[in-house]
């Protein structure tokens, strides 16, 4: 075994960023939407329902929730406190993520809005962050009447992008691919402010509750219920518009770094076998081919530390063939 100190300029770092199908089904666009009938009629059904691609149910694709910032649309924890509620937990749970603070009301476009719908990507699927402007979504009215709206992130319309306490955020708009349908007049607003808000750094969809109310096309009619101390099934009207739908795409994106290690085989270096066995017992070579015309084949490269510990193996595909007419560069890529 022959050792060599790698220099510094022998070793190069890049990263790259690589985009991925979001779903389990190994597609961008998924198509067909499930619920377990165990989740949703069970104890969680009423705040929360997961999402699957198939019927089978193994695996999660999204869940979807329902927060109003005055406990409305759900029943209360006590009776005498109106506002103390599982939506009114839901909404400051994701105000505190989005925001880091508890005292910051979500704003879609310019207008403050008490009631959200959120839609939270299965930790799974989103691996590092969303792709921006991969994301659209069509929504259906639930009522069956025919009327849909597609919606997207502006990333491509913006030339700035905000940032808030879960990182970057943009807004969601009437439109498709990251771009409005109608940017010059502003069209992706609409009387209760943009659609939400899109975070792809914690996989999280924010959809405003008041602009899907709003009748077509700006809306669907989704109907929120906004009763006190009442359960109004918003979720199920949420993964009803999304089911008849029938559309939801989306990429996942992580950045992935490469470690480039540059192994310089001179034509000086590496030409003798260090296997014991071509040594005899006296010392001497047993070959003589070894004395005036030496070769060896190199098949695996190892990587130490500065103790001689073995870190990393690099294995070529084919032994290579190494004597002093020959020099050799390999190339060794290490991504983590």
């Amino acid at each position: 075994m022959s050792f060599k100190r790698l220099d510094p300029e022998d070793i190069s770092i890049s990263a790259e960023a690589i985009s991925a199908p979001l779903w389990s089904t190994g597609l961008a666009n998924l198509q067909t939407f499930f619920t377990s009938s165990t989740q949703t009629q069970g104890p969680t059904g009423d705040f929360y329902y997961k999402v699957y691609s198939e019927v089978t149910t193994q695996n999660s694709q999204f869940s979807i929730t329902f927060g109003d910032k005055l406990g409305r649309g759900t029943t209360q924890y006590n009776n005498t406190v109106v506002e103390y509620s599982p939506s009114s937990t839901i909404y400051g749970q994701f105000r505190n993520l989005v925001f880091g603070d508890e005292d910051t009301n979500f704003v879609f476009g310019t207008v403050t809005q008490d009631s959200v719908y959120v839609i939270t990507f299965d930790r799974a699927r989103y691996k590092e962050k969303l792709l921006p402007g991969s994301f659209n979504i069509t929504l259906a009215d639930p009522a069956g009447t025919g009327g849909t709206i597609t919606l997207t992130d502006n990333s491509k319309d913006i030339s700035t992008i905000s940032y808030v306490d879960a990182g970057r955020v943009y807004e969601i708009i009437s439109g498709s691919n990251g771009t409005s349908y109608n940017t010059t007049s502003q069209g992706y607003t609409t009387s209760q402010g943009s659609y939400g808000k899109f975070l792809p750094d914690v996989g999280v969809v924010i959809l405003n509750a008041a602009a899907l109310d709003l009748p077509g096309p700006q809306g669907i009619n989704l109907g929120t219920g906004y009763q006190t101390n009442i359960l109004d099934l918003n979720i199920d009207k949420l993964y009803t518009a999304i089911a008849l739908g029938g559309d939801c795409d989306a990429l996942s994106e992580e950045t992935v770094s490469s470690n480039y290690i540059f192994v310089r085989v001179r034509n000086s270096e590496f030409n003798y076998s260090t296997n014991p066995s071509n040594i005899t017992g006296s010392g001497e070579l047993r070959h003589a081919v070894m004395v005036n015309t030496p070769q060896a084949y190199l098949t695996a490269v190892g990587l130490y530390n500065d103790s001689n510990d073995l870190v990393a193996v690099a294995k070529l595909s084919k032994p290579l063939l190494k004597d002093f007419t020959k020099e050799a560069l390999v190339r060794i890529k290490l991504d983590y």
